[in-house]
């Protein structure tokens, strides 16, 4: 498989996942950066406490530590996105949910590349494409962070009415 291919499936599932389920992207796109603040702030010391066990387990047995930042990467968005099924309703709200959905899949192809195994990750990090996602980092985080903020501050209930469009007495 070509490293564009791989690059391409890397981000486009995500999306087409969050689109069937109706999974909401925006919460899942916070849970990806939660994860990416796991990785740098908690990855080191599990790694400490992984290589504890390490010296009793054959070798090869134990996870190496992209395996541990994999984990925690993906431990908070794999269980916001199985709380979030079916909570995206109505078809406006669906086409909404496209712009985060994108967001979560780019911001996590560019998180994911570099914890891939050394041959896998290094073709795709040689990749033209892989160049030009490296020079929108900015973009696709700053934009996907606004995006998310608008959709969740877009979804929030309507308060003070009740079904008829009367205020509260």
């Amino acid at each position: 498989m070509t490293p564009e291919v791989t690059l391409g499936l890397l981000v486009l599932v995500p999306v087409i996942l969050m689109m069937i389920l109706r999974i909401n992207a925006a919460l899942v796109f916070l849970s990806l950066c939660l994860g990416n603040v796991l990785v740098q702030f908690v990855a080191p010391d599990a790694n400490s406490f992984m290589d504890l066990f390490s010296a009793k387990l054959p070798a090869g047995a134990g996870g190496g530590s992209d395996t541990i930042k994999l984990t925690l990467l993906f431990f908070p968005v794999v269980l916001t996105a199985i709380f979030m099924i079916r909570t995206v309703h109505g078809t406006g709200r669906l086409t909404l949910n496209i712009l985060p959905a994108v967001g979560v899949g780019l911001l996590g192809g560019l998180l994911i590349v570099p914890l891939l195994p050394p041959g896998l990750s290094h073709n795709i990090t040689g990749s033209a494409l892989w160049d030009q996602m490296q020079r929108a980092q900015d973009l696709i985080v700053g934009a996907s962070a606004l995006l998310c903020l608008l959709v969740l501050w877009l979804q929030r209930p309507k308060t003070g009415h009740d079904k008829h469009g009367k205020g509260k007495h």
